[in-house]
């Protein structure tokens, strides 16, 4: 049974990535049965999803995180740098695996566990496509120890935030001088979509509660001072 669309005048564009082309067939039939969800195309493992992501454009890609012919991980990492208004989704069997998380902090928007059931399905594909992130408690929690851990270097590059991509940091900086999103799309001449992206990516990461928190962690972390980036 289908269902009416929500908030939404166009279908939202579906890229399906797994290794497993029965498990891509029943994501394929679930997402069908939903008027505002498209599927668009179909991928077997991280590059080619990087092609046709760059092909295809579609606004979410539910991505496998362990594939024989190429990680999940890298290719998320390259779909949220080279195209920032893709949202993608994890495609996991274990919501507890450290590839999930590693894969949130490359900019992941969210997860789905392989067994997940048509509400819950639908649902993450709505948010993502919403510029939501979203995340389970447990995960969050992880999430955040892994942020305030120390880097490598053992914080001798001084740069604050290093889980952040460069782009990340400028938008987090911007929202600690109290920038709005459209102020931020303006200045920076970007899409309000890719925008909302960015944030909710920056509080992902950082476990911020919400928009006052992420203010609040950048800060005191120096952010939010010096000459405005906004023109």
């Amino acid at each position: 049974m289908t269902e009416p669309a929500i908030g939404t005048s166009e279908a939202i564009r579906v890229l399906i990535v797994d290794d497993h082309a029965s498990f891509r067939s029943g994501l394929r039939a679930l997402l069908g049965t939903a008027v505002d969800v498209a599927v668009v195309g179909e991928a077997s493992d991280g590059p080619a999803a990087v092609s046709q992501t760059g092909r295809l454009q579609p606004d979410v890609v539910l991505m496998d995180v362990t594939m024989p012919g190429g990680d999940g991980i890298s290719a998320t990492e390259r779909i949220v740098s080279t195209w920032p208004h893709v949202a993608v989704v994890v495609l996991t069997m274990d919501d507890g695996d450290a590839s999930l998380v590693r894969a949130l902090q490359v900019g992941a928007r969210g997860y789905v566990l392989k067994g997940a059931q048509r509400p819950e399905l639908l649902r993450a594909v709505r948010a993502a496509a919403a510029g939501e992130a979203l995340l389970g408690a447990d995960v969050a929690r992880r999430l955040s120890s892994y942020v305030v851990a120390p880097s490598a270097d053992g914080g001798r590059s001084g740069r604050p935030f290093p889980e952040l991509t460069d782009r990340e940091l400028e938008i987090l900086d911007l929202i600690a001088r109290g920038r709005s999103n459209t102020e931020i799309s303006d200045g920076l001449v970007l899409s309000p979509k890719t925008v909302r992206n960015h944030v909710s990516n920056v509080f992902a990461k950082l476990d911020a509660r919400d928009r006052a928190d992420a203010i609040v962690r950048a800060r005191e972390a120096g952010l939010g001072g010096g000459p405005d980036r906004v023109r």
